[in-house]
């Protein structure tokens, strides 16, 4: 017999069971789209590149660029042959220094077998290896001598005695050399390698040198030296008219009122793409607070580009530029959520196109002058946006579906991610700041956290040395290795010729142009 109480009895229940299932095959795809959006970050490329190619007939442009009276060009075909390139090996070895060893008959068998005259060199056959030495570590005693007056000792009752000038150290009362230092922190906040395992590489060559000693180094190095550099590069940096800020978190464990697993925060701030000469500064903080970039901010006045964080959109006399490569991605991921088979023609994918669209202009005006960019963009890229946002607010998506979630950043950041049409110079995203940031990033997944606030304020000046110094065509060890023999021993005026622009620094600093 039927169950009566299964069975809806009015319409109004019937209503409410559909209304019940649409919301449950609503959730069903919100997670069918988690699901495929966690398999392409785990198992997927990390490329944002469209896989459709830069398709732009959803703007109209069959219909715009027609034209029936231009005629067919003719098609030529044009095969040619590739030439090797000679000279590679030459080209790539012509920086380092070379050793020649030469093998040399003996005198008593320099003698012909036939006639037994004496032989002479025709030709040489020459064979190249690389010859690797390893990092050789060795002690340096500064011995100072002093001197006194012979004439004196016998003849006066006061003796002068004068001692032989040396330079100052980098520690006093420590073994931390310019170079050991500079090695360290290359091996550190370059090459992703901790402390404690430098510590066991230094014990199997035989060198008791502990990690504590050698984090003391580099804070004491950061705190009294490399900070002067750093503070006379942010003075540069505040003199700018357009700048990129990015932020990534950071564990320190020991930090007062706060637990060890909380986060805290590597902000960044670099120069854009018109500066005369790069700089790129990290500042340790222990909140995300937006107090942060407003006091490190303070009395800069242009254009800062940001991703979508609000905590920049609230500080005064600054022109927050939002990130296109950041509302592109959430289309890229919402297109990348659905079935293959239902993407073509999806509204994932019109709104992936209109960023594509964007970005390709972009690539065409990257040669011209801030002036013709300027009216280029207002000319071709403004009415793109414009029909972009058109699209996006005429668009219905669920809130919490990818797509959704997509459109809305979009019309959030729609003031922001406008006002790359202010000026030439401007950038359409903000990936600039994101590379000078990623470094860090790389690292952090080596040594995974700070130990104290001093330690993580420390990597933040160096790590902004370093990144600075490489953005300027300088070699971090050498380049540090400098600051460390010169800044104990020079004065406040010396210290301009000593950033890492200066064209006064030492020809060993700078990476070699074969």
């Amino acid at each position: 017999m039927k169950n009566i109480a299964e069975t809806p009895q009015t319409e109004a229940e019937i209503q409410k069971l559909k209304s019940r299932i649409a919301e449950l095959e609503a959730l069903v795809k919100f997670y069918e789209e988690q699901v495929r959006l966690a398999k392409h970050k785990q198992f997927g490329t990390s490329s944002e590149k469209t896989e459709y190619g830069e398709q732009f007939g959803l703007f109209d442009e069959v219909e715009n660029e027609a034209d029936k009276k231009v005629t067919e060009p003719q098609i030529e075909t044009i095969t040619y042959t590739r030439k090797k390139r000679e000279g590679k090996r030459e080209e790539d070895l012509s920086n380092l220094p070379v050793e020649i060893i030469e093998y040399a008959l003996p005198d008593n068998e320099q003698t012909c077998p036939e006639c037994k005259e004496s032989l002479h060199v025709m030709s040489k056959e020459v064979r190249r290896e690389l010859k690797i030495i390893p990092a050789q570590v060795k002690v340096i005693e500064h011995v100072k001598l002093v001197y006194a007056c012979r004439s004196c000792e016998k003849n006066n009752n006061h003796v002068p005695v004068i001692t032989a000038c040396a330079p100052e150290p980098v520690i006093k009362g420590s073994l931390a050399s310019p170079s050991a230092v500079a090695h360290i922190m290359v091996q550190k906040y370059v090459n992703a390698v901790p402390l404690y395992r430098q510590e066991q590489n230094f014990l199997r060559e035989g060198i008791a040198l502990s990690r504590q000693t050698m984090a003391n180094w580099m804070i004491r190095c950061a705190h009294d030296w490399l900070a002067l550099i750093y503070e006379h590069m942010k003075c540069e940096l505040l003199k700018q008219s357009v700048l990129h800020a990015d932020e990534t978190v950071v564990q320190v464990l020991r930090e007062p009122d706060k637990k060890a697993s909380s986060n805290s925060y590597m902000w960044l701030y670099r120069t854009s793409g018109c500066a005369s000469h790069p700089i790129a500064l990290y500042e340790y903080q222990p909140t995300r607070s937006s107090a942060h970039p407003k006091k490190f901010l303070l009395g800069f006045d242009g254009y800062l580009h940001t991703d979508g964080y609000a905590g920049y959109h609230c500080i005064a006399d600054i022109t927050v530029i939002g990130c296109w490569a950041h509302a592109r991605r959430k289309f890229d991921e919402a297109l990348k959520s659905m079935p293959e088979d239902s993407r073509k023609g999806s509204l994932s994918e019109i709104g992936l196109d209109f960023c594509n669209h964007l970005f390709a202009l972009e690539r065409e005006f990257q040669s011209l002058t801030a002036e013709k960019r300027y009216e280029k963009r207002l000319e071709k890229s403004k009415p793109i946006a414009e029909a972009f946002f058109e699209w996006a607010k005429s668009t219905n998506a669920l809130p919490k579906s990818a797509l959704g979630k997509a459109i809305n950043y979009a019309l959030e950041q729609r003031t922001y991610l406008e006002n790359v049409f202010l000026d030439g110079r401007l950038e359409l995203s903000n990936n600039r700041a994101e590379r000078s940031i990623k470094p860090f990033v790389i690292g952090r997944k080596n040594w995974l956290f700070c130990s104290t606030q001093k330690g993580a304020m420390a990597s933040s000046v160096i790590y902004s040395i370093i990144e600075t110094s490489k953005e300027n065509g300088l070699i971090p060890f050498a380049y540090l290795n400098f600051l460390l023999e010169a800044l104990p021993n020079a004065t406040t005026a010396q210290l301009n010729s000593l950033l890492p622009w200066s064209a006064s620094l030492p020809s060993v600093c700078r990476v070699s142009k074969s």
